[in-house]
């Protein structure tokens, strides 16, 4: 393909890092970052399934790191690994997160709540701010923070989670406005429910034939991981390149990710 007709979309050569790179999500946004032509550095706790995925995606191109996000020091071998092996940073995708049992707000242990703001918030800016710092160097880069609709309309019965993942909007907001200056996109994907193969396993996503074998509207049923991917090569491409400080969710028609039920 010419250079006169690559596509906006393509993502050719691109070093990309993803967070969380074996999980459900993080799994098809890896896949799809890869397909679309990225150097992508798998990064998580568990170097079997990475090297695993890193096998499946089948080229040089991958790159595995053993990182615990909630720790900033391995967060910043992350990144300076990263630049060792590849020279820059293009793009970083947050996407490592976690969520706990349902609780009334009174009765959330403090050691949860901890843990789930280390996790989910915590972890992003350790993320954030040590890629920042090489995308300043750079004068460019682009950072796309996972979120979740749980902290843009709320979940009471998961208030350490629905608290922590509206943080990391405040993040990416006020990130984008401070990095505008050095040409850093920082922008959020927030996923509803969405189809992971332990969402399926565990019974949580409705079957997409009803009882009278009538099949559900694709509109009416969570999304999947791939559609998650999709809005995530999107935004690291350069037909987003004017799209900073967003918050785009992915949730098709649950009216539970819209509306207080």
């Amino acid at each position: 393909m010419s250079e006169t007709t690559v596509s906006k979309f393509d993502l050719q050569d691109k070093v990309i890092i993803v967070t969380g790179a074996a999980g459900g999500i993080g799994t098809e946004i890896s896949r799809e970052c890869a397909d679309a032509g990225a150097k992508v550095v798998l990064a998580g706790r568990t170097e079997e399934t990475l090297v695993a995925l890193s096998n499946d995606l089948n080229g040089e191109d991958s790159f595995v790191l053993k990182t615990d996000v909630t720790d900033p020091e391995s967060v910043k071998n992350l990144i300076a690994s990263t630049v060792e092996k590849f020279g820059r940073v293009d793009v970083i995708i947050n996407n490592v997160g976690g969520s706990a049992a349902m609780c009334e707000p009174e009765e959330t242990p403090y050691d949860v709540w901890s843990r789930m703001i280390d996790v989910n918030l915590s972890s992003t800016f350790y993320c954030c701010i040590e890629a920042g710092k090489q995308m300043i160097k750079q004068k460019s880069g682009k950072i796309i923070n996972i979120s979740s609709t749980a902290g843009t309309k709320g979940n009471p019965g998961m208030l350490h989670y629905s608290a922590a993942k509206a943080g990391v909007l405040s993040l990416t907001n006020n990130l984008a406005f401070k990095w505008a200056e050095h040409n850093i996109n920082v922008n959020a994907v927030v996923p509803g429910l969405i189809a992971t193969p332990n969402m399926i396993k565990w019974g949580v996503i409705s079957p997409d034939v009803d009882d009278d074998g009538n099949h559900v509207p694709r509109l009416t049923r969570p999304p999947g991981p791939s559609d998650v991917a999709n809005l995530c090569r999107f935004l690291a491409s350069e037909a987003a390149d004017l799209i900073t400080g967003e918050a785009i969710p992915v949730r098709s028609w649950e009216k539970a990710d819209r509306f207080w039920t």
